[in-house]
């Protein structure tokens, strides 16, 4: 296996934004990219992660891989690449090489591990509510929510997206209208669903990879979002809803 990323941001964040979520995971590599499936231990949280063959400069594999690996170690090499340089990806028996080509070439050997879990599958998910919208933008409205509460209630009507955040002394109210540099699509009058902000300040990192993000919901019902780029790379995060014990 050798795979040549010409812009190595697009593995060395996305891997950054998942070890937020999952300590280890499993990369598998085949014909059409390399991809991973997680799902955070806690069992609220699901990533999906996509790097297609025409990201990568070079992509020869002999047959499909499986790369088990602590994220947080290969984080850590990850961190030490400098802007102009070229990324290198080969399996070398038990270790995972991760070659950084630029002024000068470094080699590092991250171990494989032993990961025994069962292999995750994406949940077909029906969604009659998305919003598409800047990326930089929706992570600054969780930001925003987050000075007041931990969790955030989204309602969705045809014209418009509210964010409701209240906490013991404060309280935060955010319209996003529809054409103001969003756009909603919707099949119904009005959804209303509660998340963590914890687990979404995680999720919104992803505004680094792509400057637009899909926000899917129903009423309580789990969330997904979307960070694509097109013939690129995709991430997508499935969160679960937080229901009230009343």
């Amino acid at each position: 296996m050798k795979l040549i990323l010409a812009e190595p941001k697009y593995f060395k964040e996305s891997v950054n934004i998942i070890s937020e979520l999952v300590g280890e995971a499993k990369f598998r590599v085949d014909n059409d990219g390399m991809q991973l499936i997680a799902m955070d231990p806690a069992n609220v949280a699901m990533v999906v992660f996509r790097l297609l063959v025409p990201s990568f400069t070079r992509f020869e594999i002999q047959k499909p891989e499986e790369i088990a690996i602590n994220l947080h170690n290969l984080k850590q090499v990850l961190r030490r690449i400098k802007p102009n340089d070229v990324l290198s990806l080969e399996l070398s028996e038990d270790k995972f090489k991760i070659e950084l080509k630029g002024d000068n070439t470094r080699s590092f050997l991250v171990p494989l591990i032993d990961l025994e879990e069962k292999e995750q599958r994406v949940p077909e998910l029906n969604f009659p509510y998305s919003i598409e919208m800047n990326s930089g933008v929706f992570s600054d409205l969780i930001e925003d929510v987050g000075v007041v509460a931990e969790s955030v209630t989204l309602i969705g009507e045809k014209d418009k997206v509210t964010l409701k955040a209240e906490g013991d002394l404060s309280k935060a109210n955010i319209e996003v209208m529809h054409g103001a540099g969003a756009v909603i699509k919707s099949t119904t009058e009005k959804i209303k669903a509660k998340y963590s902000v914890e687990y979404l300040k995680k999720m919104v990192g992803a505004s680094k990879l792509c400057e637009m993000v899909s926000i899917s919901f129903n009423n309580d019902y789990p969330m997904r979002l979307d960070y694509k780029e097109i013939d690129k790379m995709m991430v997508s995060f499935i969160l679960a809803p937080r229901v009230d014990n009343d």
